[in-house]
């Protein structure tokens, strides 16, 4: 079993997956602060599944890029998870969560996440699943005027951003509607993958992909 952490925006999640099928998730939107709510959260789920920490073989978190407090949150417990059980971490950026539903399309992919101040953070995705570019952060027109051709665009960002994008891009804007919900299936069918690849985190120096620093 392998567990996943998500904590990178307002909407949170937890999820176990099993040979990388998921058997348990939990998802909601913080009102209050993930600092009271996700470790309540991990509780629930393992114990629904009859799990303790030690009967997991790994543990997966989401690295943002997503809010300075929130991320803290979800990789400080992701880290205690692992170091008190014994088990490898394994860090997911998010866009690629947001991306990762959508790469099958064969279309190029645009993730989108808020990044605040009116700027959105982004990634974009060929139609063979690898990044075309750097990642970015800056106004949502700038991410826009990129995109040349009919595109897919997904990520939490859509819902403040939605006319804009159909205004800017027209019939090249593929526009899917964001499922918070499936990002930490995402992540833990992506963590799995990676954990069975061997391509786990190293504790000590695994940082959270902050937006901006406070």
């Amino acid at each position: 079993m392998l567990l996943a952490v998500d904590t990178s925006t307002r909407y949170a999640g937890v999820a176990l997956a099993d040979e990388g099928r998921v058997v348990a998730s939990r998802c909601w939107y913080s009102t209050v602060n993930h600092t009271a709510e996700l470790m309540p959260a991990v509780i629930q789920t393992l114990q629904g599944r009859g799990l303790a920490p030690g009967d997991l073989q790994g543990i997966a978190v989401a690295l943002g890029p997503g809010g300075f407090s929130a991320l803290r949150v979800g990789m400080s417990v992701a880290k205690g998870l692992a170091v008190s059980a014994g088990k490898p971490l394994i860090g997911v950026e998010t866009l690629d969560l947001e991306a990762y539903p959508h790469l099958a399309s064969g279309l190029p992919v645009c993730a989108m996440v808020d990044a605040g101040r009116s700027e959105v953070a982004s990634a974009h995705f060929g139609p063979d699943g690898r990044r075309t570019r750097e990642d970015q952060i800056g106004p949502a027109e700038e991410v826009l005027e990129c995109i040349k051709e009919p595109t897919l665009l997904c990520g939490e960002a859509i819902f403040n951003w939605f006319e804009l994008i159909k205004e800017r891009l027209g019939p090249l804007g593929v526009l899917v509607r964001p499922v918070p919900a499936s990002r930490p299936w995402s992540l833990a069918a992506l963590g799995w993958d990676k954990l069975t690849a061997g391509d786990t985190s190293d504790l000590a120096t695994l940082q959270p992909n902050y937006l901006r620093m406070p």
